[in-house]
């Protein structure tokens, strides 16, 4: 049982940090983060410097929560703001399959982190060593809808960047 456990933290933690270390300085062969600022600016999340910044960072540490089963509600709040940002930004308008750029890996990394709140990230973690070795339903509710709320935060604050951005270039010519 908590051999599983840990593979699943592992795996899923490990997948979030890669991404994240893709964005945030080029590991693995990702593009770093000047090519995740051009990114985020194209989905209207601006500033892009400082939204590249926060989905690298989220991803990295909040993959590390879950791959250590550390604080793992914070864990799944932060990957769950990220993946569904990334759903509403660019997956969603693809469908389902990851192979036609859809929504599939986000919602089964997303779907993974919960069970692991849910159900508790297993004996062989920090969350078990300080004394919390399930977090239960609510919390996973709770985490699962405070990171659709900070995805939903900042796409509109990203939008809103925007139109200021646009109106002032608009009033400069």
């Amino acid at each position: 049982m908590g051999l599983g456990k840990l593979l699943l933290r592992l795996v899923v933690g490990g997948a979030f940090m890669a991404h994240g270390l893709q964005k945030l300085n080029g590991s693995f062969g990702g593009a770093g983060l000047e090519a995740a600022e051009k990114m985020v600016a194209a989905q209207r999340m601006n500033p892009p410097r400082r939204n590249a910044l926060a989905v690298a960072l989220t991803e990295t540490l909040g993959g590390l929560g879950i791959a250590l089963g550390a604080a793992t509600p914070v864990a799944l709040a932060a990957t769950t703001a990220a993946m569904a940002t990334a759903y509403t930004k660019v997956h969603k308008k693809n469908g389902f399959f990851n192979s036609k750029g859809g929504y599939e890996f986000n919602l089964t990394l997303v779907a993974a982190a919960a069970a692991m709140t849910i159900d508790g990230p297993g004996p062989w973690s920090v969350d078990a060593v300080a004394g919390k070795a399930r977090w239960g339903l609510f919390a996973g509710l709770a985490a699962l809808g405070a990171g659709l709320l900070g995805s939903s935060f900042a796409i509109e604050l990203g939008e809103l960047e925007t139109q200021k951005l646009e109106s002032s270039a608009s009033s400069v010519e």
